[in-house]
């Protein structure tokens, strides 16, 4: 059995200073790190339960911006009203995440954090151009996602919320596997302040833009632009679940669905 050091932190500073400590790590949720934990592939000295930190589970609508604290539930997002008027897309999503376990455990700032290559919020966060707000710094959805379960975060940084911009039109489509109910491919789409943007994750090492696809919107927002494309299948995953060429096929047509409402 691991032993740890078990912290409760009542407030982000007091969060700040534990999370600092060596081999320290941050617990949101749980939904990721605890599995690891039991399996030997996470053994931290000291860990930090984030679950007291009331100041990070609000979502709050305004000029044109939605914001959703870290420690916001998926079911939180799922069921805000507010935000559901605002960009239904995003609601659609997090009511779709897991099952409803998971969905009343996992937090948004827990699933980015942990980047896993076939989560679903990340398509989101990159698909809506969002930005990542952390007790330091603010970054950019473009720069947060590094690689295969990397971010941009520092050793020990706190997420503390997510800023997306209302987008003008939002749409998300995902296929399932039906098991982990995580994406084989997931593909947002989104025109706006940002920009037409596509973002598709459970292709990949890690949630990525469809360049092509943006492209061929920008010029014609409909499905038949998107039927147009052909996405490479070099750069994509294969598994018994699904070969490269099927996840590529998939994108496409994916996005016109997601055009389409």
């Amino acid at each position: 059995m691991q032993s740890f050091n078990y912290q409760t932190p009542s407030n982000l500073a007091d969060a700040a200073r534990a999370a600092s400590a060596d081999n320290a790590r941050l617990m949101a949720g749980g939904q990721s790190l605890l599995p690891a934990m039991k399996l030997g592939l996470a053994a931290p000295d000291v860990l930090v339960d984030l679950g007291g930190l009331s100041e990070l589970k609000g979502i709050a609508v305004s000029a044109g911006v939605v914001k959703v604290g870290a420690m916001a539930t998926h079911a939180d997002v799922a069921a805000h009203a507010a935000l559901r008027e605002a960009i239904p897309a995003l609601a659609d999503l997090a009511g779709h995440i897991g099952d409803a376990q998971v969905r009343n455990r996992g937090t948004l700032g827990g699933s980015l954090a942990n980047n896993d290559p076939a989560a679903c919020y990340p398509a989101a966060v990159m698909g809506l151009g969002a930005t990542v707000h952390t007790y330091r710094r603010d970054i950019a959805a473009d720069d947060f996602f590094v690689g295969l379960y990397t971010t941009a975060l520092a050793e020990g940084e706190l997420i503390t919320g997510v800023s997306f911009p209302v987008p003008t039109f939002a749409g998300w489509q995902k296929f399932k596997q039906p098991a982990s109910r995580f994406s084989l491919v997931g593909v947002f789409v989104s025109r706006g302040p940002q920009g037409v943007r596509v973002a598709v994750t459970g292709a990949g090492n890690g949630v990525f833009r469809a360049t092509d696809l943006e492209q061929a919107l920008a010029r014609d927002w409909s499905p038949a632009a998107c039927s147009g494309v052909t996405v490479a299948a070099d750069q994509m995953n294969g598994d018994l679940h699904a070969s490269a060429a099927y996840r590529a096929a998939l994108i496409p047509v994916l996005a016109a669905r997601a055009v389409g409402g």
